[in-house]
């Protein structure tokens, strides 16, 4: 059978991993694309990334760009402490708007869909592969349906093969993303989704709380150990 071709960006968190797994069995992930723009989690982003790259048997390019750490006061990149939201405060709208304006990186996700569009126009792939889902919509604009359906306009004429971004779990939330990790027996235990620059998961940033969160709401405890201790 022959399978439609993908690149994904793969961070090595929750969501980029689940899109893999779930759609590994239909699409020929030939290439998986993590992004070096300073943040102070990248060691460990790199390591997970590498780690479920090899679990699934696909190569990883990592891609710097060594500009947007120049042009944005993020605390992803900045020595200012990245926010703490707890598991309580996920749902304060003012308390995680807040957040995001602090972790916010310019056009971050328009700016890796175009650079993986390039993959993707260049060796006929047919899909580039986001971990964009409707939870983290609700405060990041560049993980909404109005974005993807808009990147998917624009792809339609800035690449000559018909590349489309896919988002698997564009309408879950991060309960629904856990639940279909377990039925797709992804590899959790490798992932990283912490904001931080420490060794493991902080337990502390909206990133690992939505996490952990997820994973407590399905009784994951042993994922829960493994990941925050």
């Amino acid at each position: 059978m022959i399978m439609n071709k993908a690149v994904i960006l793969l961070s090595g968190g929750l969501d980029s991993v689940v899109s893999l797994a779930s759609r590994v069995k239909e699409i020929d992930f030939q290439l998986a694309l993590l992004f070096d723009y300073g943040q102070k989690s990248f060691h460990k982003e790199f390591v997970a990334a590498q780690n479920i790259a090899d679990f699934y048997g696909i190569k990883l390019d990592v891609v710097k760009l060594d500009f947007l750490k120049n042009i944005t006061s993020t605390t992803l990149v900045s020595e200012d402490d990245v926010p703490e939201v707890s598991t309580l405060q996920l749902d304060n709208s003012s308390i995680t708007i807040d957040s995001m304006k602090s972790v916010w990186v310019p056009n971050r996700n328009g700016l890796f869909i175009h650079i993986a569009a390039a993959y993707a126009d260049s060796f006929n792939y047919d899909y580039i592969v986001i971990g964009a889902n409707k939870e983290e919509a609700n405060t990041f604009s560049d993980n909404s349906k109005d974005f993807i359906n808009s990147i998917n306009e624009s792809l339609k004429t800035s690449t000559n093969y018909n590349v489309q971004v896919l988002a698997p779990l564009i309408d879950c939330t991060k309960d629904e993303i856990v639940k279909i990790a377990l039925d797709c027996d992804a590899p959790l235990n490798l992932i990283n989704s912490c904001y931080g620059a420490q060794t493991g998961h902080c337990g502390k940033c909206e990133s690992c709380n939505r996490l952990k969160r997820a994973l407590q709401n399905s009784d994951c405890d042993r994922i829960i150990m493994e990941l925050f201790g």
